[in-house]
């Protein structure tokens, strides 16, 4: 009963910024939220998670340093701050959620998914 919807991809040049929401609904807010991205021909890959206060944090090493995640838990919204874009961060960007005590990185344990959101990053 949980739905997520991302927002704000779009076209952005090299070396840009892009903001992503996640809007979540039908339930209460999940402890966890997670970013994931999967380019054409690639498997899906971890981006990025936060937890339910916001003070734990976890990046995928080829983001680190570059993306912010963030969240909202009045608005039932999380972020992805994207900075220093490449092009190869293209992918359709998904938000994910799971209702745990811990955090994790693999995409198995997360039981709700948004429709993902395209991030085209050009050169």
């Amino acid at each position: 009963q949980v739905q997520l919807v991302e927002s704000g991809g779009g076209l952005v040049q090299a070396g840009g910024s892009v903001r992503l929401s996640c809007a979540a609904s039908g339930r209460t807010f999940a402890t966890f939220m997670g970013w994931f991205r999967q380019a054409p021909g690639k498997e899906r890959e971890f981006v990025a998670t936060i937890g339910w206060s916001g003070q734990v944090t976890t990046y995928a090493d080829s983001v680190k340093g570059r993306f912010t995640i963030s969240r909202d838990n009045a608005k039932n919204t999380a972020y992805l701050q994207m900075n220093s874009l490449k092009p190869e961060d293209t992918a359709v960007y998904y938000c994910a959620a799971r209702y745990s005590s811990t955090t994790s990185t693999r995409q198995a344990e997360y039981k709700y998914w948004g429709q993902g959101t395209q991030v085209t990053v050009s050169s």
